[in-house]
């Protein structure tokens, strides 16, 4: 910073800064910036530090991270299975009598799904399971 001051004719002083460094909307390139959230994921790393040798806030070395972890949550969940398909073991179905009296032959299968129970005695038709968990499925999203 310089100043200049001038007292002649009393007019009281001026002031003069001049501001030097870095331009105040740098544009980044995308390696640039994975190359600065790379340095902070190092151990011991600190941002502050990081952010100071690259002249830059550390907010936006938190945002850049921040955008950096969401973009690979959406990476890594569009990868991942959305529905598994229900396989039978072949078993024959349960009598109706028995099914009606709350008694099976077997033992119940409990599936948790987006808040819902579902209970499936063995002998379930299939195609009717499928469609209530795809039903179950919609109805989350």
């Amino acid at each position: 910073m310089d100043s200049a001051n001038d007292d002649a004719k009393g007019v009281g002083y001026r002031r003069i800064e001049v501001l030097t460094g870095p331009v105040r909307r740098r544009k980044w390139s995308d390696d640039d910036k994975a190359r600065i959230i790379a340095e902070t994921a190092d151990p011991g790393a600190r941002v502050t530090e990081v952010a100071r040798r690259w002249q830059i806030s550390p907010q936006q070395v938190f945002d850049w991270r921040r955008a950096a972890r969401k973009a690979l949550a959406r990476a890594t969940a569009a990868a991942e299975p959305s529905f598994v398909p229900v396989v039978s073991d072949l078993r024959p179905p349960a009598p109706k009598a028995a099914v009606s009296l709350g008694r099976s032959l077997g033992p119940l299968i409990e599936v948790k799904v987006s808040g819902a129970m579902l209970r499936i005695a063995p002998g379930t038709d299939e195609d009717l399971l499928t469609a209530v968990l795809r039903a179950i499925r919609v109805s989350a999203s």
